[in-house]
């Protein structure tokens, strides 16, 4: 059965206490909370730097069954290496402990910068090297070098399926041959809506539609208008529709309008939206000084 998943582009933002965080909420609670509220988020702290397996595995025991994470490839690959020579990197990211998430990872989408224009060989290339299942991952994490400077995580106690999404910001993206391949490769295209700062490419490439909304007007900043948000809840109904499973992230975290938009969204078809899997987060009663 095809599932809709609303959710947040990261959850660690200061100025979301008192917003979105009840007041008096610790921040080793915070993902607690977003598990409480909604089914999935983006994990972006691994498109900086790499991780290290003890995170995801605190990650993983932070949220309860259901809940998902979609992780960022890292910026080293698709950033400074533009996608080549990165069999290496791609060992490195997988070898961090993305796999240690278990049954709680969800897609690993990898954004590319906005002057990165299509280039066949290179991407293509590039997704042959993709793990497809977490025993390829920790089979590919074996290779790893010494700039990961913990232990490498290659454990896996149930091979599952691994999804991948591109997020391309150039124009040369459309392109028939770009999408084309993606669907060869069975790799999503993450529709990215970048306030007119990108183009928004609405194409489908796999049974997953990852989407990805970054602000209505303002890059980051504004909230989505109520007519915007309705039209985009038209378009997750037309892609369940037909058949294929969806994940929305709101990435405009500003002023803490993401959480309040995904709860926008998410009401605009409570028919199909998956909800937050947790039980509601209430803060920690403060002693009283004695």
């Amino acid at each position: 059965m095809s599932t809709v998943r609303i959710g947040l582009s990261g959850w660690r933002y200061a100025d979301w206490r008192g917003r979105f965080y009840p007041p008096g909420l610790p921040q080793r609670r915070e993902l607690e909370h977003v598990a409480s509220t909604f089914p999935a988020v983006e994990l972006n702290g691994s498109f900086y730097s790499l991780q290290r397996p003890s995170s995801f595995v605190t990650w993983r025991e932070q949220t309860p069954p259901g809940f998902t994470f979609a992780v960022k490839g890292g910026r080293f690959i698709t950033h400074m290496k533009r996608l080549r020579d990165v069999r290496t990197p791609l060992a490195n990211f997988f070898a961090s402990g993305v796999v240690a998430l278990e049954d709680r990872l969800g897609p690993v989408v990898w954004q590319l910068p906005e002057r990165t224009a299509f280039d066949r060989p290179t991407l293509e290339s590039f997704l042959a090297l993709l793990p497809r299942t977490t025993s390829d991952a920790a089979r590919l994490a074996q290779s790893h070098d010494d700039r990961l400077r913990a232990d490498p995580w290659t454990e896996v106690t149930t091979d599952r399926p691994i999804v991948h999404a591109l997020e391309p910001r150039h124009a040369s993206f459309a392109e028939p041959g770009a999408l084309d391949l993606l669907r060869e490769h069975g790799v999503a295209l993450a529709i990215s809506d970048g306030a007119g700062r990108w183009p928004l490419i609405d194409a489908v490439t796999a049974p997953l539609v990852y989407v990805r909304l970054h602000g209505d007007t303002e890059l980051y900043t504004s909230a989505y208008r109520p007519h915007v948000l309705d039209a985009w809840a038209e378009r997750v109904r037309r892609w369940h529709a037909a058949g294929h499973a969806v994940e929305v992230y709101f990435d405009n975290d500003v002023h803490a309008h993401a959480p309040a938009d995904a709860q926008a969204l998410m009401s605009r078809i409570p028919d199909l939206a998956l909800p937050g899997p947790g039980a509601p987060v209430e803060p920690t009663p403060r002693r009283r000084p004695r």
